[in-house]
Parts: C-alpha cells; sequence; structure tokens
C-alpha cells in the first residue's frame, strides 16, 4: 500500500470521526487488506489527531481479548486501539450522548504502566508486564459505532479506525494489586440498574495482563513500545451494551471498585 493511499485512508477516518457521519465502507483503493497495512493507516491516523491538537495518545485498547466478544464480534484474534487523551474520564463520568454515533459500553480491568516497555526488549512475557505495572482499575471503555453498519464492515477498516475506542471511564488507582488473583475476579455491569452481563477476569486471554503481553509483543514487532504513564485497556469481560440517550452505567469488579456513568 504506497504512502499516499495511507494518508488518505487516515484523512476520511479523521474527517468521519470528527463530524460524527458513518462511515458506508473505505473506498476500494485505500483500504487495507493487511495487518501492517491495517496498523499503518492506525498510525498516521493518531498522527493527525495529534497534530491537530486533538488529543495525544494517552494508552491503548485492545479489542475481542474474550471469547464472549469474539462470538459478538466475529473475529478470531485480538486488534489494538489507541486512546486518546481527551477521552480519557474519570468516574464518575456524566458524558453526552449526542457527542458519540452510536454509544456502547465494555467493562475490563485497566492498567497503568510505570515503567516503559520498548521494542528492542521484546518478546515481553506476563512477568515483564507484572514488573512494568504500577497500578490497576476498574474501567469501562467507550466504544462508538462509527459506521453505517459495522456488521457488514471489514475487521481490518474497523481496527484501522482504533477499533471502536471513543474513549474509558477510570477508576480509583489501586496500587496494592500484586495480592489480587486477577483470573478469579468477578466484573459485573449493570445499565439503569439491571444486570447486564458478567464475567471473569480468566475469560480474557487465561489472565488479563496476556493482552498486555500480547500488544507490547504486536507494538515492537512494528517497532514500537509502551510508555510509562499509558493506560492499557486489557479487554471487555463482558459482552458490549449499546445504550440510549439518559441510560446510566454501572460496572464493579471484586477487589478494585466500582465506576459509573451517566449518558445525558
Amino acid at each position: 500500500m504506497e504512502d499516499v493511499a495511507i494518508a488518505d485512508a487516515a484523512e476520511i477516518l479523521v474527517k468521519h470521526r470528527l463530524s460524527r457521519r458513518p462511515l458506508a465502507e473505505l473506498p476500494a483503493e485505500v483500504r487495507p487488506q493487511t495487518e501492517d497495512e491495517t496498523y499503518a493507516i492506525q498510525d498516521v491516523m493518531n498522527g493527525m489527531f495529534a497534530l491537530r491538537d486533538i488529543g495525544a495518545t494517552a494508552g491503548y485498547k485492545i479489542g475481542c481479548t474474550t471469547p464472549v466478544m469474539q462470538q459478538y464480534m466475529g473475529i478470531d484474534h485480538p486488534g489494538a486501539g489507541a486512546i486518546l487523551a481527551p477521552t480519557v474520564h474519570d468516574s464518575p463520568a456524566d458524558l453526552t450522548f449526542a457527542d458519540y454515533v452510536a454509544i456502547g459500553v465494555e467493562g475490563e480491568i485497566a492498567i497503568r504502566l510505570a515503567a516503559d516497555l520498548p521494542p528492542t526488549g521484546a518478546p515481553y512475557d506476563r512477568d515483564a508486564i507484572f514488573a512494568a505495572i504500577g497500578s490497576c482499575c476498574t474501567a469501562i471503555e467507550l466504544v462508538d459505532a462509527r459506521y453505517v453498519d459495522y456488521r457488514s464492515l471489514d475487521t481490518w477498516t474497523m481496527v484501522a479506525d482504533n477499533f471502536f475506542n471513543a474513549g474509558c471511564i477510570l477508576g480509583t488507582p489501586v496500587a496494592d494489586w500484586r495480592g489480587i488473583d486477577m483470573t478469579a475476579v468477578t466484573g459485573r455491569m449493570t445499565v439503569n440498574g439491571e444486570v447486564a452481563g458478567e464475567g471473569q477476569g480468566a475469560n480474557v486471554m487465561g489472565h488479563p495482563f496476556d493482552a498486555a503481553v500480547w500488544l507490547a509483543n504486536t507494538m515492537a514487532r512494528r517497532g514500537l513500545g509502551l510508555r510509562s504513564g499509558d493506560w492499557v485497556m486489557t479487554g471487555s469481560i463482558v459482552e458490549t451494551q449499546w445504550l440510549k440517550k439518559g441510560d446510566s452505567v454501572a460496572f464493579e469488579i471484586d477487589a478494585l471498585g466500582g465506576v459509573t456513568a451517566q449518558f445525558s
């Protein structure tokens, strides 16, 4: 894929996100066909956001890390996207429903790195990720279906567009997380007080931190690294919940606490 096609695809995705105009599909001549092309478009797009003062990258989301989400999306592998700094919110969050095309929420374990994970250190394993983590917290990922029909859209285009990410809502950081068995914790999501989903940490690739291992090694293969201070959303342990105007959402994880959001 030529550099000009990569830039054209990135520009289209930027314009659709800023205008909140649903994307039907990318033109065939700029549509990614491989993983390398997908992330090349994503990198250029996120660079455009930073250059235009829309937001630098504050961290990364990892999607489709659980069987429930892979089945829901019809995708058999994880995908990664950047989280823009202005879209990171503390709980409780009061957000505007009209700021999104079709807003959904996912419940996750988020980690914040306290050390760099440069590409020169790869391949990484779970021990390396453990050593780099500063804190963990309960989190809600904001996902926006910025498409006419995401069910018919090709996977690589969705991943290039930061894989649905529209931000995150973070709970209180837990620095003393090493005594918590992250595979055994249970997360529960409610929408308007009604239980909407439940899952365990082990649903995320066997261990939620293994999602961060996958991310660090995937980025290293692209010559990129993770930085101290980055947030990493490890993947939803519950099925995506698509919201209506006025909905309120809560997500709680054993031993990590809860987060809440209102979409007014």
